[in-house]
């Protein structure tokens, strides 16, 4: 039966600002309380979908978290009425309001991991949510993506999903972003790569983590969801990232590396012994791997950085054995990393063959590229008709949804704007009216008051 991979993209929320909340995220703090544009975010997303659709790519959409999360504000001692909380909130304590009003479930890399039916030893799909546990903005999410994603993938005859692991900086979980699967092509069985940033029990070097930001993944929490899923030990390659990056900005290692079936793009000072970690992957591979490995001195880590090259996608062309890196425009931009892209393109030893440029400076600028957007769902014909048919997208469902962004949307926000009460009420009719466009029902907090 044919396997489909289904990206599905997380819809950018209507609260979508630069506050500059994520540690380690470099582009996100050094755009820290600027301007941003809620309506050119949501419809440059979009048009990545159009993209990817119309090129033959299976594509779903993840619709955004409700915001600002008053309970959030709740919990952290702001009473009163909503409009209380927010003053009291932007008087006391500006980045926590700030963290409330965060759209960052865009970053659908971050929701989930998910390993496919065909890999996994009960032949279901397996779904993880992430508990984001390093960042307050980000671990806010993890309640609704389960629930979104149980709403979606319902099915138990299909889909199999997990408690979410303890929050817990010891069983810290980033979702996808720490995680590839290598294949032959998308109907065959593959490899798991699983990326920690350190191990946070026992001794040694592995419990050494980067001197300057977070390590946010944990190794005891991929090998929670490795035994949670059912993969086989024979399936599964651990590698742990190499910290100095990570104090170079590569906050998860889908800004070092990117895999698309048997295709890996890699940057040699992605990994702690990097070498053991390809040899492990070729030797665990029943099918010849393309690795391709670019060097400091063709790449540096802050030109990858600044570029996010490696957090383009790579896509298989329908009906045909060919790929394509969607980058986005600030690849292009930079001399050295389009260098890389040309050379890539040129070499007839790996199947890339064609570039695509996508802007994405809203999203970019606070740090996500393509591949943060999107979170991969390798599916078969069954389980994608078993699913929620209303978030799987045409031209038509992103004409509506188009239309929907141009009447509910602002064209500006600044952090100021966040204590103004009407955007509450703008942001939950627009979602209420979300909800029926994919026929979702009331999943919202506010849809059950």
């Amino acid at each position: 039966m044919t396997i489909y991979e289904l990206n599905m993209d997380g819809l950018v929320g209507l609260t979508h600002n630069y506050a500059g909340l994520a540690a380690g995220n470099i582009a996100s703090t050094h755009n820290a309380l600027t301007r941003s544009n809620p309506q050119a975010a949501a419809r440059q997303g979009l048009e990545k979908m159009r993209l990817l659709y119309n090129m033959g790519i299976k594509q779903g959409i993840l619709p955004p978290h409700q915001r600002p999360n008053l309970e959030l504000l709740y919990q952290l001692g702001f009473r009163g009425t909503a409009e209380e909380q927010l003053k009291k909130a932007y008087k006391i304590a500006p980045e926590l309001l700030s963290a409330s009003y965060s759209a960052s479930s865009m970053w659908t890399a971050n929701a989930a991991t998910v390993s496919p039916s065909i890999d996994t030893q009960d032949h279901k799909t397996h779904f993880t949510a992430a508990n984001l546990v390093s960042n307050l903005h980000r671990h806010q999410e993890a309640d609704f993506s389960q629930k979104l994603l149980h709403s979606i993938f319902a099915d138990a005859k299909y889909f199999n999903h997990h408690p979410i692991l303890p929050r817990s900086t010891m069983t810290g979980d980033e979702g996808a972003a720490n995680h590839s699967r290598l294949c032959q092509n998308h109907d065959k069985p593959g490899i798991h790569l699983f990326v920690y940033g350190k191990k946070a029990l026992g001794k040694g070097s592995d419990t050494e983590g980067p001197l300057k930001y977070p390590a946010r993944q944990t190794r005891e929490a991929s090998e929670a969801i490795v035994r949670n899923h059912q993969l086989h030990e024979k399936q599964v390659v651990f590698a742990r990232q190499n910290p100095q990056v990570i104090d170079q900005g590569v906050f998860h290692n889908d800004v070092i590396s990117v895999a698309n079936e048997s295709v890996f793009l890699v940057h040699e000072e992605a990994f702690y012994n990097q070498a053991a970690v390809l040899n492990e992957l070729r030797e665990k591979a029943s099918f010849p791997l393309t690795i391709i490995e670019l060097s400091r001195a063709q790449l540096s880590v802050q030109d990858a950085v600044e570029s996010y090259l490696f957090n383009s996608q790579i896509i298989s062309l329908a009906n045909k054995n060919e790929m394509m890196l969607i980058a986005p425009i600030e690849c292009q931009h930079n001399l050295r990393v389009k260098a890389c892209i040309d050379g890539l393109i040129a070499d007839n030893i790996n199947p890339i063959n064609s570039v695509h440029y996508l802007d994405l400076k809203q999203s970019m600028r606070n740090g996500g590229g393509p591949a943060c957007l999107r979170l991969r769902i390798p599916l078969n014909e069954l389980e994608i008709q078993a699913m929620h048919q209303g978030v799987l997208v045409n031209n038509q469902l992103l004409d509506t949804l188009d239309k929907w962004v141009l009447k509910h949307y602002r064209t500006e926000l600044t952090v100021a704007d966040l204590v103004d009460p009407q955007l509450i009420n703008e942001s939950f009719q627009a979602l209420d009216e979300l909800t029926q466009i994919l026929k979702l029902g009331p999943i919202y907090p506010f849809q059950s008051e």
